[in-house]
């Protein structure tokens, strides 16, 4: 293969930088990403053809977090009412979920990102982005306890995808933080609704209005999909935990599947990422397996004693985290 990163451009009707970056493998398969909108990964484009959903108005409307892989930081999903407690501190959040009450998806999703480094060899292509509290949105620093600094990469390999994400504390106080990532993959390859879905998890968080109550239940049969459900038999917005760990160590666990016939799509992360969040969007065009490093409101869960993953890094320190996509 020969593989290529280019920059094109796609217009849109928001006043953002129209630069995309493609990495391309020289026979008809390519990702494209958006660093304006999120750095997110609209587009995995394989010959028989696309497998994430972008909406057609991708770039007519300012919506990142519907499309592609969005990237969320320094929390996934929500933290209810947009309000919790540091350090003695008070934080407000904007209310920003769909229901207008609790803040959702942390401050990278919507803003843009700064390309660092690209490049190509025999067998990948690949594009790196950074994004830094106070350089990037530093009217974030009066919502958060601390300055941030993310760097994710992509690295596409034909029928793999990989994005590596590593998070840093680049200042003089303790950085709290999740970290998640929202997938939508296309169902137009996999049978529509008759894809079946496999999530190997043995519990699901219980919610309420959205939010986690504090307790785990072993899954219910209706969101049973340690053996694979068809997606037509699924209306799914929950937090699944207890995923079973890899089969060796240093290895990547798999984490969810997406199947039909012959053709499959394998999604594996490495140990950070310890709940993953299925959901059926209503448009009914893909199926999104989020796979997060703690549970939805977990800045205020753990310090109700709740053990939620919610992380902390102290100055100087830093944290990895992977996700490997494979299709055949």
């Amino acid at each position: 293969m020969t593989f290529q990163v280019r920059v094109e451009k796609r217009p849109n009707t928001f006043g953002v930088d129209e630069r995309v970056w493609v990495l391309d493998d020289g026979h008809g398969s390519f990702v494209e990403i958006a660093p304006a909108l999120g750095f997110n990964a609209y587009r995995w484009h394989v010959p028989a053809g696309e497998l994430l959903y972008a909406d057609p108005r991708f770039f007519e409307e300012n919506k990142p977090t519907r499309s592609g892989f969005p990237i969320l930081f320094p929390f996934p999903n929500r933290i209810r009412d947009g309000r919790f407690t540091w350090a003695g501190k008070e934080y407000r959040l904007p209310a920003n979920d769909p229901s207008g009450k609790n803040a959702i998806h942390g401050f990278v999703c919507r803003r843009p990102w700064r390309v660092v480094d690209q490049g190509v060899d025999d067998g990948s292509a690949w594009v790196k982005g950074e994004f830094v509290g106070s350089q990037d949105a530093p009217e974030t620093l009066e919502l958060w306890p601390a300055d941030y600094r993310i760097t994710a990469s992509y690295c596409f390999g034909g029928d793999h995808l990989e994005l590596a994400v590593t998070v840093s504390n680049p200042g003089p106080k303790e950085l709290p933080y999740g970290l998640g990532f929202h997938p939508y993959f296309a169902l137009s390859l996999f049978g529509g609704s008759e894809a079946e879905i496999t999530v190997p998890a043995d519990k699901t968080w219980e919610l309420a209005d959205s939010l986690p109550t504090g307790q785990r239940s072993p899954v219910e049969e209706g969101r049973d999909l340690r053996a694979g459900k068809r997606y037509d038999q699924l209306h799914l917005d929950d937090v699944f935990t207890d995923l079973q760990p890899p089969t060796k160590a240093n290895e990547s666990a798999l984490r969810g599947v997406v199947r039909h016939g012959n053709r499959r799509l394998e999604m594996h992360t490495s140990g950070i990422f310890r709940e993953i969040v299925g959901f059926t969007p209503p448009h009914r065009q893909a199926i999104c397996l989020e796979p997060y490093t703690c549970v939805t409101d977990a800045i205020n869960l753990e310090q109700q004693g709740v053990d939620a993953g919610w992380r902390v890094l102290k100055p100087g320190m830093i944290e990895e985290g992977s996700v490997k996509l494979f299709v055949s």
